[in-house]
């Protein structure tokens, strides 16, 4: 496993255990060349779940790029990263085809941002939905206002 501190090729396992919803190992490694420690998780891959772009394009479903998503819309909240990271990473999971179209990616991870927090909810939508003007963002907060 490479050192994603120095990229250093060879690191040792200092503890296993299984993941939070025991479908994936978690791993402490350290780094043989710099010492740091860091985390990966090991999971079976029998079929890579497929998302299908606006472009028509097909790619595998890369649970990090949800990840990263969530992460930017979550900065500086009260949201804590173990919980994106079970949305994350239980999201192939929890899909139950081989396919997905990148919209509903987007829908699911609004879904779950919704309750969690409305600053981030917005934030994430502001993305998916490409507001181009400040009126898509009081139209968004409004319809907000009305649900709560």
């Amino acid at each position: 496993m490479r050192c994603p501190y120095c990229s250093h090729s060879d690191s040792r396992v200092v503890n296993s255990r299984p993941g939070d919803d025991s479908s994936a190992i978690r791993r402490r490694r350290e780094c043989l060349n710099c010492g740091r420690r860091f985390t990966t998780y090991e999971r079976a891959q029998l079929e890579p779940l497929m998302v299908l772009k606006r472009g028509g394009v097909r790619q595998a479903f890369n649970p990090d790029k949800l990840l990263r998503g969530l992460t930017l819309a979550t900065e500086k909240r009260p949201i804590s990263p173990e919980t994106l990271r079970a949305f994350a990473y239980g999201f192939e999971d929890e899909v139950q085809a081989a396919e997905i179209e990148s919209s509903e990616i987007g829908k699911r991870a609004m879904t779950f941002l919704r309750p969690l927090d409305d600053v981030a909810y917005i934030r994430f939508a502001s993305v998916y939905r490409d507001f181009d003007s400040l009126e898509r963002f009081i139209e968004e907060i409004q319809g907000l206002k009305d649900e709560g």
